[in-house]
């Protein structure tokens, strides 16, 4: 069965916006006992994704780790180079990741910063482009 993709449009163009959303999103998947596997740019946003998803909110906790050794088998893992297991995947990265089809679904944040929408439009192209019909969700943040 072909992975879900949806894409979550915010009406904010601040970065720290949509990763916040991001984490809110994770926060909902887990709470659901879903696992989440964060695919990043690079070391540096995957350090600062993990900062955040530990202190996004006062009363939230989601058990997470960085997913560059040994695992402790938290159910969110964040990670730049190999894909790990999980039902959902969360891309902050600009491209389109091409293992994306080892998910049930895929969750792409776009904010209303212009080259990062602009990267949002070609990664939702690229995924039609794979015969699959994204959803578009607008977001008040």
């Amino acid at each position: 069965m072909p992975a879900r993709v949806d894409f979550y449009v915010l009406d904010s163009d601040a970065d720290r916006a949509r990763l916040v959303y991001a984490c809110r999103l994770i926060e909902k998947v887990f709470l659901l006992a879903q696992t989440v596997y964060v695919h990043t740019e690079g070391a540096q946003q995957s350090s600062t994704f993990d900062e955040l998803l530990w202190t996004f909110a006062d009363r939230s906790f989601v058990p997470h780790e960085l997913a560059d050794g040994a695992s402790t088998g938290a159910p969110v893992q964040i990670g730049h180079r190999e894909p790990q297991p999980a039902t959902v995947l969360v891309n902050l990265a600009a491209g389109a990741p091409e293992f994306y089809d080892r998910y049930e679904r895929v969750a792409e944040l776009v904010d209303g910063h212009p080259e990062r929408r602009e990267q949002g439009r070609r990664r939702f192209a690229w995924y039609r482009a794979q015969g699959l019909r994204p959803e578009t969700h607008t977001v008040s943040v």
